[in-house]
């Protein structure tokens, strides 16, 4: 197979998206489009190399994998001064929760993918399959669609497609178009990595674009995260198409802080969940109920913690809130906590700030109490440095609102000094997963699920499982080639009798197994005399 560039998509002549930084709007550069009309020659074309990349071993795929993590460590200072700008995200957390995982993700397929793809013995009943064997393997799907989201530009999608490459498939990456120059430079790692011109290709383009890439008959799964509408859309796409899609919403994840919590880390993580990449991550923190015996010193850490973080360039190794992605963001956040506070709710602080010399969106973080239960900044998307604070009289109250349905049930945490207590309330939480003592565990660690329930996604975008989505269940038998199987025809009483007999043996009860040794063993004998007999007829 040839080594060479991964395709950039198939672009309508002289069209070009620009991309611009949020931090003040300054262009950063621009890319190729492409046209919805062009989107099935580009899915054609990864479809035409994928042939032959499904025929390698994936211990031969795991190495493309191993050699683009090496790509993404080779260019760590660039990648990072571009997902400063075009994310936003602070320098410290651009490292962390962007290019930290986007290596550990390909690491961890390429030492475990070969296994988890390998082909599984599967065990019979031997009352019937006395020689039969079997076996699963796991083919590939043909071409993954991945659609991504802006605020998480690379770990996100780069593990997305790294998955499906891993599988056997041919991929198509329609990037955010707020986040075009990081979905270039996922594409730039696997280049480098040697994979096979146009296994990979990039398709840029608003929501037009997006929609012929899901739509296009050749696309056999979809990985999509984003907005719930847009999840929404890309589910019933995905339905009528009879589709299979991987897809993640989001939601407004809950933490349970109990009366034995540590306080002082509690606090810790409602400011790391709820604040990090400026509340934009798939996972991030929007609730908290506290004991009520707990609730004042926990409001009052948030909030002081909160006043704390700084707001500015998210270039500066100190800056801890970055600006938001785009500007409608801002204006939907600061429209839905004013209907809360004209609601009744009391804000403590946050709300948009001036950044000398820098035009973006930045907004300081919210802490908010008394939030009306049907407050559209707890229903619809939000997505911002802000976290609502209740508190709670009992557990099982905490556990009811966990679970009232506000943004699906994607994550929730449990903060508490008793492991038993915290898993046992686990098992009561309807949630995806459920950290124990931290928040968004799961994101960065590639061998651990994650995914959601209750509306707020549809499968697992890492572990085993995620994997598993990328690939089709084979099932491979072997027989002897001589002699008949015992049931073929021409059927008798000993058959009838025999497998009455064969029953009675299987039950769990001492009279049916003796009688089925009393009447059953003279036709047993002769299904099996008669099956002997055939093989010796060869």
């Amino acid at each position: 197979m040839s080594r060479s560039r991964a395709n950039l998509g198939v672009a309508a002549p002289g069209i070009r998206m620009d991309s611009f930084s949020p931090i003040d709007g300054a262009r950063l550069g621009s890319v190729a489009a492409t046209a919805p009309a062009d989107v099935a020659a580009a899915v054609s074309g990864a479809a035409e190399v994928q042939q032959l990349w499904a025929q390698l071993r994936a211990a031969d795929r795991a190495r493309y994998l191993a050699r683009a993590a090496q790509a993404v460590i080779d260019e760590w200072d660039d990648l990072l001064r571009i997902l400063v700008a075009e994310q936003g995200r602070p320098v410290a957390e651009a490292q962390t929760m962007e290019l930290l995982p986007a290596v550990e993700t390909l690491l961890w397929l390429a030492e475990h993918g070969p296994r988890i793809l390998g082909p599984e013995r599967v065990g019979l009943s031997r009352s019937l399959q006395i020689a039969k064997r079997a076996r699963l393997t796991f083919e590939p799907l043909g071409v993954v669609a991945v659609l991504t989201p802006g605020a998480e530009p690379f770990a996100t999608p780069l593990g997305d497609v790294a998955i499906a490459l891993m599988g056997g498939n041919g991929v198509v990456l329609h990037p955010s178009p707020l986040a075009a120059l990081a979905g270039e430079r996922i594409a730039r790692a696997f280049a480098r990595a040697g994979l096979p011109e146009g296994l990979l290709q990039v398709v840029h383009g608003d929501p037009p674009t997006a929609r012929a890439l899901v739509s296009a008959p050749d696309i056999a799964h979809v990985r999509f995260t984003g907005s719930s509408q847009a999840g929404r859309d890309v589910g019933e796409a995905c339905a009528q198409g009879l589709k299979r899609a991987t897809i993640e919403v989001g939601g407004k994840d809950p933490m349970l802080v109990l009366a034995d919590a540590n306080i002082p880390r509690a606090v810790g993580g409602a400011i790391y969940g709820a604040f990090a990449n400026a509340g934009q991550s798939g996972g991030s923190l929007a609730r908290a109920y506290v004991l009520r015996e707990r609730h004042d010193r926990f409001l009052a850490g948030v909030v002081a913690r909160a006043r704390a973080l700084r707001v500015g360039h998210p270039a500066g190794p100190a800056t801890e809130i970055g600006p938001l992605l785009a500007r409608d963001r801002l204006e939907r956040l600061v429209a839905f906590i004013d209907e809360a506070v004209a609601g009744g709710a009391t804000l403590h602080c946050g709300g948009p700030v001036d950044v000398d010399g820098h035009s973006g969106a930045f907004f300081a973080p919210a802490v908010l109490t008394g939030v009306p239960a049907d407050a559209r900044l707890l229903h619809e998307d939000a997505p911002g440095p802000w976290i609502a604070v209740q508190a709670v009289d009992s557990e099982q109250e905490a556990i009811a609102l966990c679970n009232a349905g506000v943004g699906g049930g994607l994550g929730a945490s449990v903060w508490t000094a008793d492991q038993y207590k915290g898993a046992r309330i686990a098992r009561e939480i309807r949630a995806g997963m459920v950290w124990m003592n931290d928040h968004v565990v799961s994101r960065t660690e590639p061998q651990l699920p994650w995914g959601a329930v209750h509306g707020a996604g549809i499968g697992r975008a890492r572990g085993d499982g995620a994997l598993r989505a990328m690939v089709e269940p084979k099932l491979v038998t072997w027989d002897p080639p001589g002699g008949r199987i015992a049931w073929w025809q021409p059927y008798d009483r000993s058959l009838v009798d025999a497998w009455r007999a064969l029953a009675r043996l299987r039950s769990a009860r001492d009279s049916d197994r003796q009688l089925g040794w009393r009447t059953g063993i003279r036709p047993l004998a002769r299904v099996a005399g008669r099956t002997l007999r055939s093989v010796r007829r060869r």
